[in-house]
């Protein structure tokens, strides 16, 4: 199956509708934010996407935001499109993240009275090859919604061959040892601590220390994990820095505003991961913003570190503020 890189036409004679699911690399087609891409420049490509009113996991808070790693998911989905359709990265290939980072527009994030269209415009920079093969790259995004900004984004990320992705992970790329040497599921932390409603979403377990908590790895979870594979998701990474950034702003509640993230070693399945968290300083400031420092350990070498800011959210009529600002 192929996309043409041209969806220019109007929307009159072309119907809308959800990527096919093998570009972004998920399971279930009912998990595919984007909707369509096309290239305007050399390097350079607007996609669509469109966000639903409510999501099984990535759902709206309380004071009537969309998730804001609905954006980090649509970046997540965009950089596979892009390595197979625009720089003919075969299928098979594995796209692995090395930096991602965010900043958003709060305002721009309310829940309307429809699904949300999103547009990201996507400069890319810093592209290598080996040979003919796609390397890596670095993907600049901005998100706009109907128009009104709803955040940047800049992924770094590198594509590896399945043989080279192999050699990379050793026995590790084996998913029948990788699911015998799965570690137990700890027990989570209470959801509201961490801004979820449900048990089965916390991906945080509690620890004797107070600015330290155990990764959940739920193998079973449907949505962070989608389809077998051989480490935490990126994703549920985020999710954990997410859930811990909340953990240090409770009882407060907030947006994840802006995130900064560097990878350095995959997160395995089959030893404990913990999170670790550091908050600013003199807490949350005048202007309501708590950013917290936060870094993942296993087997005595960091996983990741991260900078995570929540800023307080007002909460608001979502039609009113619809009619405001878009």
């Amino acid at each position: 199956m192929t996309v043409s890189a041209d969806h220019s036409a109007s929307p009159v004679s072309v119907l809308s509708s959800a990527l096919p699911r093998e570009y972004v690399h998920k399971s279930a087609h009912s998990e595919v934010l984007l909707t369509g891409w096309r290239a305007v420049a050399p390097d350079e490509y607007v996609i669509t996407a469109q966000w639903p009113r409510a999501h099984s996991f990535y759902s709206p808070d309380a004071s009537g935001h969309h998730d804001p790693l609905l954006l980090a998911e649509s970046v997540r989905q965009a950089i596979p499109l892009l390595s197979h359709v625009a720089y003919d990265a075969p299928f098979g290939h594995r796209q692995i993240w090395d930096t991602f980072t965010y900043s958003m527009n709060a305002g721009a994030l309310v829940v309307g009275s429809a699904p949300a269209d999103i547009t990201l415009h996507i400069a890319c920079s810093d592209i290598t090859r080996r040979g003919r093969r796609l390397a890596g790259l670095t993907m600049h995004v901005t998100a706009t919604r109907e128009g009104e900004l709803l955040g940047t984004a800049e992924a770094r990320f590198t594509n590896q061959s399945q043989a080279v992705y192999q050699r990379l992970r050793g026995h590790n790329a084996d998913l029948a040892q990788v699911a015998a040497r799965t570690i137990p599921l700890p027990p989570p932390l209470t959801p509201r601590r961490v801004g979820r409603d449900r048990f089965h979403d916390v991906v945080l377990s509690p620890t004797s220390a107070t600015h330290r908590t155990q990764l959940r790895t739920d193998v079973n979870h449907p949505i962070l994990f989608d389809h077998p594979v051989d480490h935490a998701p990126g994703m549920l990474l985020l999710e954990a820095v997410r859930q811990a950034a909340h953990g240090c702003a409770f009882p407060r509640r907030g947006v994840l505003t802006d995130l900064e993230i560097r990878f350095f070693r995959y997160a395995e399945l089959d030893a404990p991961c913990w999170i670790e968290t550091t908050p600013a300083p003199g807490g949350m400031t005048a202007s309501g913003r708590l950013p917290v420092r936060v870094r993942a350990r296993q087997n005595g070498a960091d996983v990741f570190t991260a900078t995570a800011t929540i800023s307080a959210a007002v909460k608001t009529s979502a039609t009113l503020s619809l009619c405001s600002t878009l």
